[in-house]
C-alpha cells in the first residue's frame, strides 16, 4: 500500500465519523424539544412535573464519566453486566435492573446506583447502607472496562495479523495496514527508545514502549469516535493514566542501577551541606515523576472531551430548552464547524500525548539504566 492508499484508508472512517457527527448535531434541537416534552409529561403522585431545565454541566459530566450501561442512540442504552463481591458471596445481574433509579434485590442484598453512577447497598426503606456498601467490591464490566477490552482485542488483531504477514513474506515490503504502522514502530524504536535509553539497553524496553504508545494512542482515538461502540473517555478518566504511570514508576524503580541511586542519595562532588537540601529534592523527584505523567495525559484528554461537549451543548442552550427551534438550528452550523475543528485538533493531540508519555517513560528508564561515566586524565 502506497502513501495515497494509506491516506485513503484513514480518510474513509474520518468522513463517516464526521457525517455521523453532523446527523447528531443537526437533529439535536428537535431531540431536545422531544426530550423536554417527555420530561414534562411524566407525573409523580398525580402532579405534573415542571419542565426540566437543561443543565450543560450535568450532561458533560455524564458523558465524560464511567457508567454501567452504554448509550447507543436517543434513549436506547445497552445494559452491561454487574459483578459484585459481597461478604455473603458473588452477585451477577444486568444493569438494566437499576435503570431509572430502581432497586434490585439479589441473594445477599438490595442494590442501587448513586447519582455518580456508583454501586451502593440500600436497606428495606431504600436508604443507603454505608457500612454494607463499603463491604462490597465492584468488578462490574462498565463502559470504560469494555472499551479497554475492545482496545486490547483491536491491538491483538492488528499486530498478530502483522506478525503473521511478516512471517509469510519475510523482510519484503509491508502490505495493508502494516505499511502505515511500520514507520511508527521504527520511529518509537529508533527515535524514542534508542535515543533516550541508549544502544546497549534500548531493545529490552522496546516491547513495553511500543505497547504503551499504541495502547494510549488507540484509546485516545476510540474516545473521539462519537458512535457506538466507541466514544468512551478512558484516558480522560484518572484511573487509566494512574495505572499506566504506576507501571512506569515500578519499572524504573526495579531496573534502576546503583549509579542512579547514588546520584539521587549523594550526588558526587557536591558538598555535604548542599546534599542536605539536594538529596530530599532528588528523592521527591523520583516519586513526582509518575504524577507528572498522570496529570499530563489525564488533563489534556479530559479537556479535549469537555471542549467538544461544550460546543455541542451550545445548541441546547440557544434553543432555550426546546422552546426555540430557530435558535437551535441557527446555532447548529457554527457548533458543528467548531466541533469538527476541535475534533481534528484532538486527532493530533491523541498522537501527541501518546508520544509524550512514551518519550518521558523512555527518558526515565534511560536515566535509571545509564552506565557510570569515568573521567580520563
Amino acid at each position: 500500500m502506497n502513501g495515497t492508499s494509506a491516506f485513503s484508508f484513514l480518510l474513509k472512517p474520518l468522513v463517516r465519523a464526521a457525517f455521523a457527527l453532523f446527523l447528531v448535531v443537526s437533529c439535536s434541537p428537535a431531540f431536545a424539544q422531544e426530550h423536554e416534552q417527555l420530561a414534562g409529561s411524566n407525573e409523580v403522585h398525580g402532579e405534573e412535573h415542571a419542565k426540566k431545565e437543561f443543565k450543560a454541566g450535568e450532561l458533560i459530566m455524564e458523558h465524560i464519566g464511567d457508567s454501567h450501561d452504554w448509550h447507543i442512540v436517543g434513549h436506547t442504552h445497552l445494559p452491561l453486566p454487574v459483578i459484585l463481591k459481597t461478604p455473603g458471596g458473588w452477585e451477577f445481574f444486568s444493569s438494566s435492573h437499576l435503570a431509572h433509579g430502581e432497586h434490585y434485590s439479589g441473594k445477599y442484598g438490595t442494590y442501587a446506583l448513586t447519582e455518580k453512577n456508583k454501586m451502593m447497598v440500600v436497606d428495606a426503606a431504600g436508604s443507603a447502607d454505608e457500612l454494607a456498601t463499603k463491604a462490597i467490591i465492584d468488578f462490574s464490566l462498565t463502559k470504560n472496562a469494555m472499551t479497554l477490552l475492545l482496545c486490547v482485542t483491536l491491538m491483538c488483531v492488528i499486530f498478530i495479523g502483522m506478525a503473521r504477514g511478516y512471517a509469510k513474506r519475510g523482510i519484503a515490503g509491508p502490505k495493508g495496514l502494516a505499511s502505515f504502522l511500520e514507520p511508527i514502530i521504527v520511529f518509537v524504536r529508533d527515535d524514542i527508545a534508542k535515543n533516550s535509553i541508549g544502544e546497549k539497553h534500548h531493545m529490552r524496553f522496546v516491547p513495553y514502549l511500543l505497547t504503551l504508545f499504541f495502547f494510549i494512542w488507540f484509546l485516545n482515538l476510540i474516545g473521539l469516535i462519537p458512535i457506538f461502540p466507541f466514544g468512551a473517555n478512558v484516558t480522560g478518566n484518572i484511573v487509566t493514566p494512574l495505572v499506566l504511570s504506576t507501571v512506569t514508576f515500578l519499572l524504573v524503580t526495579l531496573v534502576a542501577k546503583w549509579p542512579y541511586w547514588r546520584h539521587m542519595l549523594a550526588m558526587p562532588g557536591i558538598p555535604i551541606p548542599v546534599l542536605i537540601i539536594l538529596t530530599p529534592i532528588e528523592i521527591m523527584g523520583h516519586f513526582i515523576r509518575p504524577f507528572t505523567l498522570l496529570i499530563r495525559l489525564f488533563a489534556n484528554i479530559m479537556a479535549g472531551h469537555i471542549v467538544l461537549l461544550v460546543f455541542f451543548c451550545l445548541i441546547f442552550i440557544f434553543s432555550k430548552n426546546g422552546d426555540s427551534l430557530i435558535g437551535g438550528f441557527a446555532t447548529s452550523p457554527f457548533a458543528l464547524a467548531f466541533t469538527i475543528f476541535i475534533n481534528c485538533l484532538e486527532l493530533l493531540v491523541a498522537a501527541l500525548q501518546a508520544y509524550v508519555f512514551t518519550l518521558l517513560t523512555s527518558i526515565y528508564i534511560g536515566t535509571a539504566v545509564a552506565e557510570p561515566h569515568h573521567d580520563h586524565h
